[in-house]
């Protein structure tokens, strides 16, 4: 055929779609966690002893660790409130404490895409169900809101992050060399991100995994969510 005729390819048209409104004031409430907009007054005094003796968790982030609640609190004063990034303060219910805190960033309604990210939970929230249920409510509200594309980035460095990104059925896209500059040292950043025609079937795993039935007495695991997600990923962490 003459190329010269034939025509460019092009993207399919994006149709019954809207532009969906920004994170804000939004309360998400779960089996195991609330999350709610960050406060310096509500929640900084709360966070701190969380992370006491635990300065690990900051060193893939760009501030931290802080050396005092006075420190921490002022972080938190100057972060919370704002537009992008927007972020939640995380507290397990069963303990009935503020554990950790997640962010909504680079959010671009008119694309529908929006990130998850600066989380920093604390030990005590990691590696629970209340952990996971923390990602699957901001994943469920950005994709009901109407978003097209939630990410995940991480340090290429991070592997406990690129696993959870994978577990959580996120599909991996790839290594952005020397991306930034992060504490003095250069950055990879490794990307991952789920689209909304697998939100369904994500959402169904999340489902599944965080059932009361799929953990026994001593609160084990009966089906890995790792497993349950496996199929909708189109692309798994070479490196995993």
């Amino acid at each position: 055929m003459n190329s010269r005729t034939d025509p460019r390819p092009v993207g399919p048209l994006v149709e019954n779609w809207s532009e969906p409104p920004r994170p804000g004031g939004e309360v998400l409430t779960g089996q195991h966690v609330v999350l709610e907009p960050l406060s310096a007054e509500k929640h900084a005094a709360l966070l701190y002893p969380a992370y006491l003796g635990e300065d690990h968790v900051w060193d893939y982030l760009a501030y931290g660790p802080f050396s005092s609640a006075a420190q921490y609190h002022r972080w938190v004063r100057d972060s919370a409130g704002k537009a992008d990034p927007y972020f939640m303060a995380v507290k397990d219910r069963a303990r009935d404490q503020w554990l950790g805190v997640a962010s909504f960033l680079r959010i671009k309604p008119e694309a529908g895409s929006i990130e998850v990210g600066h989380i920093n939970f604390s030990p005590a929230l990691q590696r629970t169900p209340a952990a996971t249920e923390a990602i699957f409510l901001m994943m469920q509200w950005a994709f009901e809101a109407g978003y097209r594309r939630f990410e995940w980035k991480c340090d290429a460095l991070n592997r406990p992050s690129r696993r959870a990104a994978q577990r959580l059925g996120l599909s991996y896209e790839g290594v952005f060399r020397q991306a930034t500059i992060v504490k003095g040292r250069n950055r990879d950043t490794a990307w991952f991100a789920a689209i909304d025609t697998e939100w369904p079937a994500l959402k169904e795993a999340f489902e599944v995994w965080l059932a009361p039935g799929n953990f026994d007495g001593q609160g084990q695991q009966k089906e890995r969510l790792g497993d349950l997600t496996r199929l909708v990923r189109v692309a798994g962490d070479p490196t995993l």
